[in-house]
């Protein structure tokens, strides 16, 4: 890997650490800015180096580093919330296909395919949260109530950092895919 390679990276692993850190407590799943993260990485760096970006986040929180939501080490796994961590990188990878697949540079395109990002994302996050709450935390929630607390509540914050994306990565992307990207995606 190159050094800018390894730069944008971490550059983008510590944008997510950064938006943990900025949330809105929600009962189960606090709403934070960390998907922003997710969608610039994916489109802007790639489908391999942005879920790679993802991938160090999630790697760095689990040896210790307190950059989750909720501090980090390994026993963040059994957290309800760490489904949605998953789905980051499985996300960012998604975003990034999808976009560089079909080179997306409309803002409607973008933000569906942000869209399909975020329903990653929850996918993940809904099954681990109700795993979590049911075996782990033995409070378990039915069906109705983890998409109410995993899904429903945060959607709406997460469909409006997805349209301000689809607005930052149609105006970036171009510039980027021509100049300092050329080659690392």
């Amino acid at each position: 890997m190159k050094n800018q390679t390894i730069a944008f990276a971490a550059l983008f692993a510590a944008f997510t650490a950064v938006g943990a850190f900025i949330k809105i407590p929600i009962p189960y799943i606090p709403f934070t800015l960390q998907i922003l993260s997710v969608y610039l990485a994916g489109a802007l760096l790639g489908p391999k180096l942005g879920s790679l970006s993802q991938l160090c986040y999630v790697l760095l929180g689990l040896v210790g580093l307190p950059i989750f939501t909720e501090g980090g080490g390994p026993g963040y796994i059994f957290k309800p919330t760490f489904g949605y961590l998953i789905g980051f990188v499985l996300g960012a990878f998604a975003n990034g296909w999808i976009i560089h697949r079909f080179n997306l540079n409309r803002v409607y395109s973008i933000f569906f395919a942000n869209l399909s990002t975020l329903l990653i994302v929850y996918f993940f996050g809904c099954i681990w949260l109700y795993g979590a709450m049911k075996w782990i935390v033995e409070k378990p929630l039915s069906l109705h109530e983890t998409l109410v607390f995993g899904f429903y509540l945060p959607a709406p914050g997460d469909l409006l950092l997805a349209a301000i994306s689809a607005v930052i990565i149609s105006k970036v992307r171009p510039r980027l895919k021509n100049t300092v990207m050329k080659g690392v995606a």
